[in-house]
């Protein structure tokens, strides 16, 4: 990706958060905000079609390296996880920012049943997998881009 295309994202996606901020998001807005970012990254896996991408927000996760390194990318954007590690207090202040009210309390507690879920693996992809996995159970409402 170009550097002047990761910068217009970074500086879209920052708008998005600015704005949520300081309206407080609707799930329609939060649904933008997921589609930006799998248009970012589904183009980086050939082999994640649109419909296994459709399927991951079901909880339906191939255990597959380019599916599991399509979630690090959202998981990634969305600013959950860096270099593998789970970022709890940054998701638990995305939650709080971002999310509408009547989300955040399910997700709260899902993030601390997750805290450790990918504690141990080193390899990023299966860190995000492992960390999806755990999330899409532990959350009633789950949604993933």
């Amino acid at each position: 990706m170009s550097f002047l295309l990761k910068l217009i994202l970074k500086i879209g996606t920052f708008a998005l958060l600015v704005d949520y901020a300081m309206a407080g998001a609707t799930e329609e807005q939060m649904m933008s905000a997921g589609k930006l970012m799998r248009d970012v990254c589904l183009p980086k896996f050939s082999k994640v079609s649109a419909e296994v991408a459709d399927n991951i927000g079901k909880g339906i996760m191939p255990d597959e390296k380019d599916v599991k390194c399509y979630i690090n990318c959202i998981l990634e954007m969305m600013q959950t996880i860096k270099k593998g590690k789970f970022l709890y207090e940054s998701s638990l202040k995305q939650v709080d920012i971002l999310m509408p009210d009547h989300y955040k309390e399910e997700y709260f507690n899902g993030l601390a049943k997750c805290k450790d879920a990918a504690n141990g693996i080193k390899n990023n992809c299966d860190s995000a997998y492992a960390l999806l996995k755990c999330l899409h159970a532990a959350i009633p409402r789950f949604m993933f881009p």
